[in-house]
């Protein structure tokens, strides 16, 4: 490929990317953010149907899934994410399995267990991803690329970050749809965060999420460090604060 050609290839990219910002935004501000579970009547949280009746055995209580507001969709649903989804509420929000998401936070950390830490991958474009993702990166020793994805980073060799990692997972398909499209160019796996709105057709493994909340996504991830440390023999010496960012 010549030099002009590269570098049309890049604008290309990067044209595509911003055109896919405004739809990214417009979910984000569809979605409910980490603090709605508050807006709830005093004591819903520890009541509130969000799965089956079937006894779970839960990583955690379901009622600090619900703290965090794991369960809580957008108003948008998908048919990828339909067998996710366990009810809608009156107010349109669809709610997520919690029982699904913390049987598929353990087959992810099954999964990853199987890499070595630096072939890991992991990225967030979303601002409450990215702290909690760079922690479970330090945490399970992959790599993290949070903030804006460069465009060759898996790709390029001629660029000077790029990196071949054997195994991706994102906080959202549709913000880190850069890292998605990458990773199904060079042949990866993809382990993704994904919420009532996403499409699913280009992740292998669905980890269904409440994926635009602070504390959501730091729950998500904390369980998913622990539990991929747990599978290769090691302690895991991290709690959920270290998972929190700070506002």
């Amino acid at each position: 490929m010549s030099e002009n050609e590269s570098d049309t290839e890049a604008d290309l990219e990067d044209a595509a990317e911003q055109a896919a910002e405004p739809a990214a935004e417009a979910a984000e501000s569809d979605a409910q953010t980490d603090e709605q579970p508050t807006e709830e009547e005093p004591g819903a949280a520890a009541t509130e149907d969000v799965m089956s009746d079937e006894e779970a055995d839960l990583l955690i209580p379901v009622e600090d899934y619900l703290g965090a507001g794991v369960h809580i969709g957008t108003q948008q649903k998908t048919n990828d994410m339909d067998r996710f989804i366990h009810r809608v509420r009156t107010d349109g929000l669809y709610v997520l399995d919690v029982s699904k998401t913390d049987e598929r936070i353990r087959t992810a950390a099954d999964f990853l267990a199987n890499y070595d830490p630096e072939q890991i991958l992991v990225t967030s474009s979303r601002q409450y991803g990215r702290f909690p993702a760079e922690k479970f990166a330090e945490a399970v020793g992959a790599r993290a690329r949070t903030g804006r994805f460069i465009p060759g980073t898996l790709t390029n060799p001629q660029y000077d970050g790029y990196i071949e990692p054997d195994v991706l997972v994102v906080t959202d398909p549709i913000g880190d749809a850069q890292a998605v499209k990458e990773a199904i160019t060079v042949g990866i796996p993809v382990i993704a965060m994904c919420d009532s709105n996403n499409q699913t057709s280009n992740v292998d493994l669905v980890v269904p999420t409440n994926n635009k909340g602070r504390r959501a996504l730091s729950v998500v991830y904390w369980l998913l460090a622990n539990e991929t440390l747990d599978r290769r023999g090691a302690e895991p010496t991290y709690s959920l604060e270290d998972f929190e960012d700070g506002l």
